[in-house]
């Protein structure tokens, strides 16, 4: 991992990033860890593929632990009359 450090901040910012970093009840590198990583990382999206992208949303899913529900007929089917 890298670090940086970030000379000349606003003081009004310095504070806004204590107060949220104690809202979300970690430190304020986390908190900036966190919004860079809001940031960044959506630039990125683009080189991984949508499947991965989905299955990396869907991972802490249990699937084997979900109802499967039996199958209905969703309508009547039409009935078309022989001339």
């Amino acid at each position: 991992m890298s670090s940086i450090t970030v000379r000349n901040l606003d003081e009004s910012i310095k504070n806004g990033l204590r107060l949220r970093a104690a809202r979300h009840g970690w430190s304020m590198e986390q908190e900036v860890r966190q919004i860079l990583q809001q940031i960044v990382a959506p630039e990125q999206v683009s080189q991984i593929s949508f499947a991965e992208r989905l299955n990396r949303s869907l991972a802490h899913l249990n699937a084997e632990s979900l109802p499967i529900p039996a199958r209905q007929i969703s309508r009547t089917p039409p009935a078309f009359e022989q001339p």
